[in-house]
């Protein structure tokens, strides 16, 4: 796992390869990426910890946009007010698309920012 430098084994440069698995969050392309990454390109540190803290980010957000949409239409059908949680709603997308433009930028620099909880995760995972 020494291999920081130079191609990944589907022939990219790793700070491209990197950078590529935060387009999951935007275009299906980059999940699938990941995946590839995760399980063909051993031997390289970089782009298995973005593959890996991409997949991970990928998850929580699913997982808290369903969990904000249980919440905003429980909210919405109490108050009878659907202004409220469609405003809301709609912050959360480009928040996520900031995240994921900052994320790549740094992917492509070269730098393994993790983010809390998951980038531990995914820094022990690509071992």
């Amino acid at each position: 796992m020494q291999n920081m430098n130079g191609k990944t084994a589907l022939g990219l440069d790793n700070n491209i390869g990197s950078m590529i698995c935060y387009l999951n969050i935007c275009l299906p392309i980059g999940l699938i990426y990941s995946i590839i990454v995760v399980l063909s390109d051993k031997t390289n540190k970089l782009p298995r910890f973005h593959a890996f803290q991409s997949l991970l980010l990928t998850a929580a957000l699913f997982l808290i946009s369903m969990v904000l949409g249980i919440v905003m239409s429980i909210f919405g059908a109490a108050t009878n007010s659907l202004g409220t949680s469609f405003g809301f709603s709609g912050l959360l997308p480009l928040i996520v698309l900031g995240l994921s433009v900052f994320l790549a930028v740094k992917a492509y620099q070269g730098e393994m920012l993790k983010l809390p909880v998951i980038g531990d995760m995914a820094d022990k995972w690509s071992d």
